[in-house]
C-alpha cells in the first residue's frame, strides 16, 4: 500500500521541521532520507519514532527498496539534473520540491506529460521565497482586471538561523548574472544592483533592496502572463545590505569563485548575527481595474523562515497526500491560493493587502 512519505534532506535544517509536523500528522508514515544513515537515525530518535530513518542517495534512485510503498516524496535538496524526480514520477509517486533554482525548476516543468499519465502531481516554488511570495503576485494579481508590471521584495533578518544549504546559495548567487523579464523582454541583471527603496510596512519602514536571483522572478512570467517581474533582496540591518552593494560595485564577489574564499564567506555569514530573528515579504503590482490605474500592496511579516517555509511544505504536502489535485508538474501558484495557505500560519505571520486606485 502506498502510504509513505519520504522527506530527503530531512535531517537538515528545513527538513527537520518539516517531518516534525509531518510526523504528528502521520505517525511512522514519515521518513527522513539522506545518505547519512546515522543522522537521519540520531534524529528519528528525537521524534519518539514518528520520524523514520532511511537512507537515500539520490543519485542512485533505482536502489530504493521502498518505492512501491511511497505516495508522496517531499525534496529539501538542490539537485542538478531530474534523475530523481523523473524517477519519482514515472513510479506515480507525488512530488513536493522546495528548492529556489529556476534552471533546475525549468526542467521539472518539461516532465508535464510524463506526470500527467503516470498519474502523478508534482508541486514547484514551495517555501517562502519562492512559495508564498508567488501567491502573494498571484493574489494581487486576481485584484486587477490587468497587471502590468509585479516587484517583490523580500528582507531576512540577520539575527535570525539560516542553514547551511540557504547561507550557501545566497552566498553563490552575490556575484552572478541573470536574466528577467521587463516589458516580455528577456534582459540581463546583475545581483545586488540597481537598488530600490521599498516600504516593509509596520515597524520596519523604507529598506533599499537589490536584484537578486530569486526563481520566483523567473516562474510569474510563465505562470501567471505578466510582462515585467523583478525580486530584491536586502537585510533588516541596513548596514549589511550597504556593504554588499559596495563590495558588488567594486568586484568583489568574482572573487568566490576560488573555494577558501567561498567557504570563508559562507562561515563569515553564519556567524553574524547583527539584526532580528525576521522576514518581511512586499509585494507591488501595477495594473488597471475597468478604467483606473490601480497598485497592489501586499504586506507580510514573521519570525523564523525557515520554519515558515517548513510550514508552508506542510500544508502542500498534506493538501497532496490526502486530496485528488490535477496530476502533472505546477508551480504553486498554480494549484494553490493565498487563502488556502494564510489559515495555517496566520499565527505566526502577518499579512495586510493595501488598494491604491489613480
Amino acid at each position: 500500500m502506498k502510504e509513505r512519505i519520504v522527506v530527503v534532506g530531512g535531517y537538515g535544517h528545513v527538513g527537520q521541521k518539516i517531518c516534525t509536523e509531518l510526523g504528528e500528522r502521520y505517525p511512522g508514515k514519515v521518513y527522513a532520507a539522506g545518505r547519512n544513515f546515522a543522522r537521519a537515525e540520531q534524529f528519528s530518535l528525537s521524534t519518539g519514532g514518528k520520524v523514520k530513518p532511511l537512507q537515500l542517495d539520490i543519485g542512485y534512485p533505482i536502489d530504493l527498496g521502498i518505492w512501491d510503498t511511497i505516495k508522496l516524496i517531499v525534496m529539501c535538496l538542490d539537485q542538478t539534473d531530474t534523475t530523481f524526480v523523473q524517477a519519482c514520477l514515472d513510479r506515480g509517486i507525488d512530488y513536493v520540491d522546495i528548492s529556489a533554482n529556476d534552471l533546475f525548476l525549468s526542467q521539472v516543468e518539461r516532465l508535464h506529460a510524463e506526470a500527467a499519465s503516470s498519474r502523478a502531481t508534482a508541486v514547484l516554488s514551495v517555501g517562502l521565497a519562492p512559495g508564498l511570495t508567488n501567491l502573494m503576485a498571484h493574489y494581487a494579481k486576481r485584484l486587477m482586471d490587468q497587471t502590468n508590471a509585479i516587484d517583490i521584495s523580500i528582507m531576512l533578518g540577520m539575527g535570525d538561523q539560516h542553514g547551511n544549504a540557504a547561507i550557501e546559495w545566497t552566498i553563490d548567487n552575490l556575484g552572478t548574472k541573470f536574466d528577467v523579464i521587463q516589458d516580455g523582454v528577456r534582459t540581463e541583471v546583475m545581483s545586488f544592483t540597481e537598488g530600490k527603496k521599498t516600504d516593509f510596512g509596520a515597524g520596519l519602514g523604507r529598506k533599499k533592496a537589490y536584484r537578486f536571483n530569486f526563481s520566483d522572478q523567473h516562474v510569474l512570467p510563465r505562470t501567471l502572463d505578466v510582462l515585467s517581474v523583478s525580486t530584491r533582496l536586502c537585510f533588516d540591518s541596513s548596514a549589511v545590505t550597504g556593504f554588499l552593494a559596495w563590495l558588488r560595485a567594486l568586484g568583489v564577489f568574482s572573487l568566490l569563485e576560488f573555494t577558501p574564499i567561498r567557504s570563508a564567506a559562507i562561515l563569515l555569514f553564519s556567524k553574524i548575527k547583527l539584526g532580528k530573528e525576521m522576514f518581511a515579504v512586499k509585494i507591488d503590482a501595477w495594473g488597471t481595474k475597468g478604467q483606473q490605474d490601480m497598485l497592489v500592496e501586499c504586506f507580510l511579516q514573521g519570525k523564523k523562515e525557515a520554519e515558515i517555509t517548513a510550514k508552508v511544505a506542510v500544508v502542500v504536502a498534506d493538501a497532496i497526500y490526502h486530496s485528488s489535485h490535477p496530476h502533472g508538474v505546477y508551480h504553486i501558484e498554480q494549484l494553490f491560493r493565498l487563502e488556502d495557505l494564510l489559515g495555517s500560519i496566520d499565527q505566526v505571520v502577518t499579512y495586510e493587502t493595501r488598494i491604491i486606485s489613480a
